[in-house]
């Protein structure tokens, strides 16, 4: 579509590109295990569901996990589905997404992915988890940064977005600590 166009769906297209993304930040600290331990986790891209409280299903659909491409399908979400999780006659409808892979570094332990499809309303999304480590030598645990970029959500503000995030990575954490000490 020409956006010079002045019809009614071109302009609204402009206001849509127009509009800022959100960006965000949340964090948690782990204090007992280290980075390389977290990460190890973070590296099963198609088991975030072991950890994220939640996550119901998460499994591949294509590639090879914790390879660049690879793709995750997962339900579970605690933000509604668009449909408003209902579907006349059936069974209430779950969030779910599939979430590609675009980088990961061992390394500096960074992994970004992005959605590619989903029914609870992201438009555009695109997040990069860096797990560092905390204190001399990463001694004092790490930790976990989830940044997040998306366009702005219909019915949705930002802080409570960022809530939702804080709330799954502060549960998430926990849970990938308590795993790791308890073995």
């Amino acid at each position: 579509m020409n956006k010079l166009d002045l019809n009614s769906s071109s302009t609204m297209e402009q206001q849509k590109d127009s509009q800022p993304k959100w960006e965000a930040k949340v964090s948690t600290t782990i204090q007992k295990v280290s980075a390389n331990q977290i990460f190890s986790l973070f590296k099963d891209f198609f088991g975030l569901n072991k950890w994220f409280p939640s996550l119901s299903t998460c499994y591949g659909i294509h590639g090879e996990n914790g390879e660049v491409g690879c793709i995750r399908y997962c339900t579970g979400f605690s933000l509604p589905p668009e449909s408003g999780g209902v579907v006349t006659g059936e069974a209430p409808v779950s969030g779910w997404s599939k979430e590609r892979l675009v980088a990961i570094n061992p390394i500096e332990r960074i992994l970004s992915y992005e959605m590619v499809d989903c029914n609870i309303g992201f438009k555009s999304y695109f997040s990069t988890v860096k797990i560092v480590p905390n204190g001399v030598d990463g001694q004092d645990g790490c930790v976990i940064e989830w940044f997040i970029t998306v366009d702005p959500v219909v019915g949705m503000r930002l802080e409570d977005l960022v809530n939702k995030y804080d709330v799954g990575l502060q549960g998430m954490g926990k849970n990938m600590e308590n795993a790791l000490t308890s073995s």
